[in-house]
């Protein structure tokens, strides 16, 4: 169970060390830092911790947000049609997506590929 709460109430509220801290939780030194560290980088005071309960903490804390992606995603849907066309390659249709957004940025061949594997690892399968 983690003990995120108590952590950042013994560090913001009780000004106690790292290493008292740890001894007082039986956790490690690292642990503590770690805390303390994602809630200075948040911008958290303990009257704020103070309301939070703690899955909330959690989250703010250790799930990351989500950031859009600045890449412009290709029709994956496209692809795979014009897959289907003899001599169509997926470096072409990389070179074409390049070449359409080139002013944008864009996948590098390898995770191209990779999401488009991704795209049709998700498709049914019937006849």
């Amino acid at each position: 169970m983690r003990k995120i709460k108590d952590v950042l109430r013994l560090k913001l509220d009780a000004k106690l060390s790292h290493q008292q801290i740890a001894n007082a939780l039986g956790l490690s030194k690292g642990v503590v830092t770690k805390y303390a560290g994602l809630a200075a980088a948040a911008g958290l005071d303990w009257l704020t911790v103070q309301s939070m309960d703690e899955a909330a903490l959690e989250r703010r804390l250790l799930v990351g947000a989500q950031k859009a992606s600045d890449y412009v995603q290709p029709d994956y849907g496209r692809l795979h049609q014009e897959l289907r066309r003899k001599g169509m390659t997926l470096m072409l249709l990389w070179e074409e997506h390049r070449a359409d957004y080139a002013d944008r940025q864009t996948y590098g061949y390898t995770q191209f590929c990779e999401n488009y594997r991704r795209f049709a690892r998700q498709l049914k399968r019937s006849m």
